[in-house]
């Protein structure tokens, strides 16, 4: 089904489209209205093989919300947490998602609902899964935009997780009065230049910012405290304060970040910028799965549920595409070289070694560079595939779900041409 999904990235979604053939597009019409299909059993497979590939490390557990489609204040929204190296960038995959259909008319009676009965509570829902899916991980960090920014979630985050968010809220502090006065306040404690990426229509730049950090005793809210009582009335937690000096853009960079991670020098306060600046990962993700790939906001198809089941099957494709694009380099000094079974099974290498023998031009800048094996050679032979000539930059997620594709459609071709020689040979 994902490899049927690459099939029409770029080209918008549709079940005709999908299947190829009227047979086709009966059977996947099947599968995407069958109840039995569930979409919290397909994101918790994905979860299951992300949980199998970290075996240590400190990993990112980066989460955020798409719209897919928006119909007048509401809409459908996907949300979203992947698995990130903090060290050298690595997509080990996903490790949990889920479709909303987000209605307006409830925001004035929020106070009054629990947290698991709020959209909000789907920030909490993916914190929890990070401790159980990322255990094996030495350190897990759980980064969210200001969207996060929910008292429940620095509370109840998980013993084995830290948080890092970005503020929204202007929160109350225990007899330190107001979150950003006290921001505010505070004395620079160091600058540095930090790169911005590029971004559609921006070019990278690099920018001069100066810092402040404090600990800060972050209030229980108000109809928090008068359900829980006086216990627990607020949290220790660490601000960072970082804005640009001397902006020359409209929109100079000013972020309040809050997080559970210990703040007690300069270099911390680097660090969880630092770490902060990896959700372009999941933003990137987002790209993949809409503009800049699967083009899923042209989704053509009517059924609610079946929206939602073709919604996650596209959301995990684009995971391996953008696994593609990540593992494009291999190995680097300390970024050990990532298998293909990451996104392949053991049985298709065999498949990538023929492609490659046939992509491979006489020159040096055509020949694959990497080992057999290895991720970083599925992708050059993707990037062949998909109309890479090897000497004009580096293939991006559009030009890898291209070649994707023509390796996936040969691989069914060939398990299918298996599967009918071994009917003949039992007959």
């Amino acid at each position: 089904m994902h490899a049927q999904l690459v099939a029409c990235g770029g080209q918008g979604i549709s079940v005709r489209s999908l299947g190829a053939s009227r047979a086709g597009e009966i059977r996947i019409g099947r599968f995407l209205r069958n109840d039995a299909v569930s979409v919290a059993e397909m994101a918790s497979a994905a979860a299951k093989r992300t949980a199998a590939r970290v075996t240590g490390g400190h990993i990112l557990a980066i989460q955020d919300t798409t719209v897919l489609t928006s119909e007048g204040g509401g809409g459908q929204y996907l949300h979203a947490m992947i698995a990130v190296d903090a060290d050298d960038d690595t997509l080990y995959g996903l490790v949990h998602a889920i479709g909303l259909d987000r209605s307006s008319g409830k925001r004035g009676s929020r106070h009054l609902r629990a947290l698991s009965d709020k959209e909000s509570g789907r920030w909490l829902d993916c914190a929890e899964k990070a401790g159980t899916v990322l255990g094996r991980a030495e350190r897990i960090t759980i980064i969210g935009d200001r969207e996060s920014d929910i008292f429940g979630l620095y509370a109840a985050r998980p013993a084995n997780a830290d948080i890092l968010v970005r503020a929204r809220q202007d929160r109350r502090l225990e007899h330190q009065g107001m979150l950003f006065a006290k921001l505010d306040g505070l004395d620079v404690a160091g600058e540095s230049t930090m790169t911005l990426p590029a971004r559609p229509g921006i070019a990278a730049r690099d920018i001069r910012l100066a810092f402040r950090y404090s600990p800060v005793a972050i209030l229980r809210p108000g109809y928090h405290r008068k359900k829980d009582g006086p216990d627990g009335r607020f949290l220790i937690l660490y601000a960072v304060d970082v804005r640009e000096i001397d902006p020359t853009s409209k929109t100079p960079i000013h972020w309040r970040l809050i997080t559970s991670h210990e703040v007690a020098t300069i270099e911390d306060a680097k660090a969880m910028v630092g770490l902060y600046q990896r959700r372009w990962q999941i933003e990137q993700l987002f790209r993949t799965l809409k503009t800049q790939g699967f083009d899923l906001e042209g989704i053509e198809l009517a059924d609610n549920p079946a929206r939602q089941r073709l919604s996650m099957a596209a959301l995990i494709a684009a995971v391996s595409i953008q696994q593609l694009v990540h593992g494009r380099d291999g190995p680097t000094p300390g970024r050990p070289a990532r298998p293909a079974t990451d996104i392949i099974d053991e049985d298709e290498i065999e498949l990538a070694e023929l492609f490659n023998d046939s992509v491979e031009g006489q020159t040096q800048k055509q020949k694959n560079p990497h080992p057999r094996g290895t991720l970083a050679y599925l992708a050059w032979v993707c990037a062949r595939l998909g109309g890479w000539t090897g000497y004009y930059g580096k293939p991006g997620p559009k030009v890898m779900l291209k070649g994707f594709l023509h390796f996936q459609n040969a691989t069914a071709t060939a398990k299918l041409l298996s599967n009918a020689y071994k009917e003949i040979r039992d007959v």
